[in-house]
């Protein structure tokens, strides 16, 4: 009787805790700020008794309560393990959470894994993560085990969610010791997820992806210390994923399919480690990719051209899934590029791309092109267009010139030839587009003037060394000539790009073309044309005005000094 008497005043104690804790939850979100000041001040006192960790795992993993309070309890209860978990941390303050308490907090958290509300889901998977950074794997032993358990059980995708998402966070923090005991057990149980799109969907796939991505980045790193033990590791898990990539690689990139992207961009991701860490191996099993790889390239091109260089907008743009990843089209493009430039780096896998150089360099170039969001902000703001050009900012344009500069470097004269025999057609495609009426021509030829430009010193080196029989200069003048007729205010951003052209290849350029440029550019500096103009004109007369010498009169420079002035009025005020 009197036992009984004790439990039930200890349950309605426990129900009295538990009740002062929701409401002190629910007054940090008050919008008076006196009540959540003391809200927050007695919740700082609370954290200092036994039990306060456990209360808070109970209501984040209490799927009857409102979705706020149960993520703020989770939000805290990662502050909290921060604080009072381990004992000599940097971060730890007294007291330190008993062990039953740990217990009981690890319980309720692996438990609420497979909510079905995704912030929650993540909260849960954060807060198992920080206590894994102390416990795990000699604290936490059944850790793993109960994830792999989550992710094999088909019936409960919820689940498979919430371990994939806390395994992501994991396999950030993999020490080299827990690599090569992890990986033998998880990839396996990764591959059947990424294997099965029908069960797991994109979205899933592609967090299993960087999992992979993690735990082979990892491997790379030990690759020195323990080169033998990470080779026979991977050597039998490669082919399964090399044929699983090349499924993937394989479909033809569709529009508006961001999850798609996504995936797409953690396989390259993963092919770069592979082939940075395991280059004898990858070599093997490489040419199974190399199709499906050309398929994802040239059809991701269609899409890019639709979505970033002809669409008024792209709608993807700076999107970020639940947990933060990009998945733009943008960043998947830079992707192609970033796993292009380890192909044409790498002495043994350049062979396999050596004979379709020249392909390579025509795509790449469509990939350069402006697209109408860069021509929408460089045409409200200058000081972006010149930031942009300035800084090198990291976008397609980029990435895709820096894979040429590596074709020139790895591939030498073929590399060159390649390049102006891909210019040449895109110059003369650009040609039929402006006598068929296209509004979009200029595009192009602006495309092919940035590469070269951006090629510029590796092309005056070859040449003067007489390493290829290009003619340079001719071929700079008769496009420069054949643009310069061009109207500056129906294609501005051509006429800039013009400028900053000649001042680059000027070494190559005729004395008589380079007047009328210098004379052409000093005009333009004080007319009323579009702001990237001015900046091109600027560009060129910083380069040409110390090589003009006599060239120029008293009266040109007058009048370049006043529009210069004048420029300066218009940008400081």
């Amino acid at each position: 009787m009197a036992s009984n008497l004790i439990h039930q005043h200890q349950h309605q104690h426990q129900d009295q805790d538990r009740q002062w804790l929701l409401n002190c939850l629910t007054a940090t979100l008050d919008p008076n700020q006196d009540v959540r000041s003391f809200a927050e001040a007695s919740l700082s006192q609370a954290s200092l008794q036994p039990g306060f960790g456990g209360a808070l795992a109970k209501i984040a993993a209490d799927r009857g309560l409102s979705l706020g309070l149960r993520q703020l309890a989770a939000v805290l209860l990662k502050q909290f393990i921060k604080k009072h978990w381990q004992e000599g941390e940097d971060s730890f303050e007294h007291p330190a959470v008993s062990v039953e308490e740990k217990e009981v907090v690890r319980r309720l958290l692996l438990a609420s894994l497979d909510d079905s509300h995704r912030k929650i889901c993540t909260a849960i998977s954060v807060a198992i993560a920080s206590i894994a950074a102390y416990d795990w794997p000699e604290g936490w032993p059944d850790l793993l085990p109960a994830l792999l358990k989550l992710i094999y059980d088909q019936t409960n995708i919820n689940g498979v969610h919430g371990a994939l998402r806390c395994l992501a966070l994991l396999s950030g923090d993999l020490d080299d010791t827990m690599v090569p005991t992890i990986v033998p057990v998880l990839f396996p149980c990764l591959h059947t997820i990424v294997s099965l799109p029908q069960t797991y969907g994109n979205y899933l796939r592609t967090k299993a992806l960087s999992i992979v991505y993690s735990c082979t980045s990892m491997l790379g790193t030990m690759s020195g210390a323990y080169k033998a033990e990470t080779t026979a590791l991977m050597a039998q898990m490669l082919k399964p994923w090399m044929d699983q990539f090349s499924v993937i690689l394989q479909q033809p990139v569709q529009p508006e399919d961001p999850d798609d992207w996504s995936m797409r961009m953690e396989v390259l991701k993963c092919l770069n480690q592979f082939v940075q860490n395991f280059p004898s191996l990858t070599e093997n099993e490489f040419m199974v990719i190399v199709g499906p790889f050309w398929q994802t390239f040239v059809t991701s091109l269609k899409v890019y051209v639709q979505s970033s260089i002809e669409g008024e907008e792209n709608p993807y743009d700076g999107r970020y899934d639940s947990d933060g990843a990009e998945r733009s089209l943008d960043s998947f493009v830079i992707q192609l590029f970033e796993f292009l430039l380890t192909m044409v780096g790498s002495a043994k896998l350049r062979k396999v791309i050596q004979n379709n150089v020249k392909e390579l360099v025509y795509y790449t170039l469509s990939f350069l092109q402006i697209t109408e969001q860069q021509v929408h902000t460089w045409s409200m703001d200058a000081n972006q267009f010149v930031a942009d050009e300035d800084d090198g900012t990291y976008s397609c344009r980029v990435s895709g010139s820096l894979l040429l500069e590596e074709v020139v470097n790895s591939c030498g004269r073929e590399g060159i030839n390649a390049i102006i025999d891909a210019v040449r057609e895109k110059f003369n495609e650009s040609q039929q587009e402006k006598a068929a009426g296209s509004v979009a021509w200029w595009r192009t030829r602006e495309a092919i003037l940035f590469a070269l430009a951006s090629l510029s010193d590796q092309l005056h080196e070859v040449e003067g060394l007489g390493l290829t029989s290009i003619n340079l200069g001719g071929l700079a003048e008769q496009m420069v000539t054949e643009d310069i007729r061009t109207g500056v205010h129906d294609s501005p951003f051509l006429y800039a790009r013009l400028f900053i052209f000649v001042a680059k290849f000027s070494p190559v350029i005729s004395h008589g073309v380079l007047e009328h440029f210098l004379s052409a550019a000093i005009k333009v500096v004080g007319l009323d044309v579009p702001p990237p103009v001015k900046v091109g004109a600027c560009r060129a007369l910083s380069q040409l005005l110390p090589e003009a010498n006599q060239g120029i009169n008293q009266a040109q420079i007058m009048c370049l000094l006043s529009s210069l002035t004048e420029l300066l009025h218009q940008v400081m005020f």
